[in-house]
């Protein structure tokens, strides 16, 4: 387990590397405000409160393809499993970028369906700016008028998938399922749209 110090250094040397607070976040699988918590406090103060929030390192998983396999495989039988209980099928699986894109290629074999990937404006998010509008890459497959489930890796606030399911609408698509690594935030679905995780985290703190 990372301690704050540790995380702090690394979300300075990602910064120094040219990421932005939005990249960051997503490299670290930490909220954006925890992010910007962690690239202003050089030094954490003693009584200081840092941020309620829960760092997830799953790149034992991300640095095998095999794992990755594996994992989709877990990811596609969730999958079944909603679009069973809603009668549902699916025609295109989306991956948010950045780390939802192998999975999501994956499952979209496993599925025998179309794959497309959603890029959330993380690149241009800052603290002094809260735009975070996203697109569908146009590389890859069509998502109007089509049932499609996403693949994230970590759930922090659900702002990322959000925006996704919105974009998704506006595009007279169907967001049928949304399937993640972890849930962070403990939430059942997103705008209507069911959400699977393999793990649901869930903060327990001390009441005095």
């Amino acid at each position: 387990m990372k301690t704050i110090d540790e995380l702090i250094k690394k979300a300075t040397e990602l910064q120094a590397a040219g990421l932005l607070t939005g990249q960051i976040a997503d490299e670290l699988n930490v909220s954006r405000e925890t992010a910007t918590w962690l690239l202003v406090h050089a030094k954490k103060e003693d009584g200081e409160q840092v941020p309620k929030d829960i760092y997830v390192d799953w790149s034992n998983i991300g640095k095998s393809a095999s794992r990755q396999r594996l994992i989709a495989g877990a990811l596609t039988d969730m999958i079944l499993d909603s679009l069973d209980e809603a009668e549902q099928g699916v025609d295109v699986v989306i991956g948010v970028a950045l780390s939802g894109i192998p999975l999501a290629n994956l499952v979209a074999e496993e599925l025998n369906c179309e794959f497309s990937t959603y890029h959330p404006n993380k690149q241009q998010w800052e603290p002094e700016s809260r735009e975070t509008r996203g697109t569908i890459s146009q590389n890859f497959a069509k998502v109007g008028g089509k049932n499609c489930v996403i693949i994230d890796d970590v759930v922090t606030t659900g702002t990322t998938l959000s925006e996704a399911v919105a974009m998704l609408e506006e595009m007279k698509a169907k967001p049928v399922a949304i399937a993640v690594l972890v849930d962070k935030k403990g939430i059942d679905d997103i705008s209507g749209v069911p959400i699977s995780a393999l793990l649901r985290v869930t903060r327990v703190d001390k009441i005095e």
